[in-house]
């Protein structure tokens, strides 16, 4: 008996979208004026900002008093902001890539918004250093790294320092990337822009691309070449982050699982946070048939398959505490589940544990509600774990008669808030201005119309 097979190529995109619809469909939000949902976004996201930035200039006029900052309590949630920050930017790279070099086609309706998360992830994370210093006028003189004649060097044996390396270089591989990419959408918004001004700038921003073969052969090797760079600063950067800790000897801190524990973690946080921006892209510009469940599910398996790392990670602490037979890491633990901040380690363990198992149902991983009730919890546990790291492993040293404990203040609150406010305005703006999705690289992925009408011919048989 002969079957007659059929290639049934996978349905990245739905309703039969033609290459016609991808151009109006993706470009008509940059060319249109907002609508309502967008200027609500946008306000709520700058109110929230300018709150922030209010907050931080009486800081800088009042002094880091006004911060919850004690004696042993030197690090606080602008630490934790930072090292939150620097993670969410990790699953853009991750989608760009490494989900490019291992040609997994479902990153191209999601790698555009993933990638703009990483550069305004980035922008927030390193506001927080630079506002850590009280006085960043005076402070930025002497932390730049950069030949001078008094003969005045940073330590180059800092972690803190190699964050400057670490976190430039992949900000700045991650702008070009992600510009790199855009240069074909945008030659396709150019063409169809009729305002005078609108074509002016994105024929500037398209860098006189005509789509030749040669610029085709010159644009496929350069998006090669930096994905291929960006894929070990998806590991190297957050490692470096890690350093910040694990090099020290403060017990809770120097453990050598940090590397692979914060990437793990960063990846788990970052994919969480592409669902939450995704699901309020998709409703908000009608973009369904391109950010499909397919999509989100895939996501939502990768944040499942993080988070039992992330857990693996906690025990092993414990465990490795245990088994050095050193009292003070011993302590350092037990102190984290069970002293006075065991409700920021029980909400940490139970967002990023235990809320992901119920991924395991297809029911819950395809519910839009769902996945985005559940992304909203891992980056409120990821953020309660960098707390927990830094605040739990200070508030109590070895000095009994110097433990302190540490309460945020409005102003620490209100900065942090304001943090969330700068990213989502940059992110909405993103949105307006800019091609959503990849139009290029979903039009590579979608299938002929010979292929469409073999497969409609054969299946109506």
């Amino acid at each position: 008996m002969q079957v007659n097979t059929v290639y049934q190529p996978e349905i990245l995109i739905q309703n039969n979208k033609t290459f016609s619809d991808v151009n109006n469909e993706v470009s008509v939000h940059t060319e249109r004026f907002p609508t309502f949902k967008w200027w609500f976004c946008f306000l709520a996201a700058t109110s929230a900002f300018l709150l922030g930035a209010t907050l931080a200039s009486i800081m800088f006029r009042d002094g880091l008093g006004v911060l919850g900052l004690n004696q042993p309590n030197g690090w606080g949630v602008f630490i934790v902001n930072f090292v939150f920050w620097i993670g969410i930017g990790h699953a853009g790279t991750l989608i760009s890539a490494i989900l490019f070099l291992f040609r997994q086609k479902w990153r191209t309706a999601i790698n555009r918004s993933a990638e703009a998360m990483t550069i305004f992830a980035v922008m927030t994370a390193l506001i927080f250093p630079v506002i850590h210093t009280g006085r960043p006028w005076y402070a930025i003189f002497w932390l730049i790294p950069y030949p001078n004649q008094r003969g005045l060097w940073v330590n180059f044996r800092s972690p803190l320092l190699w964050d400057v390396f670490a976190v430039g270089t992949y900000f700045t591989i991650s702008l070009i990337f992600w510009y790199i990419g855009m240069i074909p959408d945008l030659a396709s918004i150019r063409d169809r822009a009729k305002n005078g001004i609108r074509k002016f700038i994105y024929t500037v921003l398209s860098l006189g691309w005509r789509g030749s073969n040669k610029h085709w052969s010159h644009y496929e090797i350069a998006y090669m070449i930096l994905a291929g760079l960006s894929t070990p600063l998806v590991l190297s950067v957050h490692s470096v982050v890690s350093f910040d800790f694990a090099v020290a000897n403060l017990p809770g801190w120097h453990t050598t699982i940090f590397p692979p524990y914060f990437v793990a973690g960063a990846i788990f946080s970052g994919f969480a946070m592409v669902v939450t921006l995704l699901i309020i892209a998709r409703e908000m510009f009608n973009l369904q048939s391109y950010i499909t469940i397919n999509h989100l599910e895939k996501m939502n398996k990768i944040i499942m398959a993080t988070g039992m790392m992330v857990g693996y990670a906690y025990a092993c602490e414990f465990f490795i505490a245990w088994y050095s037979g050193n009292p003070f890491e011993a302590y350092a633990f037990v102190n984290r589940a069970f002293g006075p901040y065991w409700w920021a380690y029980w909400t940490m363990a139970s967002c990023n544990v235990l809320i992901p198992q119920i991924f395991w149902f297809k029911k819950a991983r395809t519910s839009i509600p769902v996945m985005f009730v559940v992304a909203l919890f891992v980056n409120i546990g990821m953020w309660f774990e960098r707390f927990v790291i830094t605040v739990t492993s200070l508030h109590r040293d070895f000095v009994p008669s110097s433990w302190a404990y540490y309460v945020p203040t409005w102003y620490d609150w209100g900065i942090t808030f304001g943090s969330f406010g700068w990213f989502l305005m940059w992110f909405l703006l993103f949105c307006r201005f800019l091609p959503v999705i990849a139009m290029a690289e979903i039009k590579a992925i979608m299938p002929t119309e010979e292929i469409r009408k073999e497969v409609h011919t054969n299946g109506s048989k």
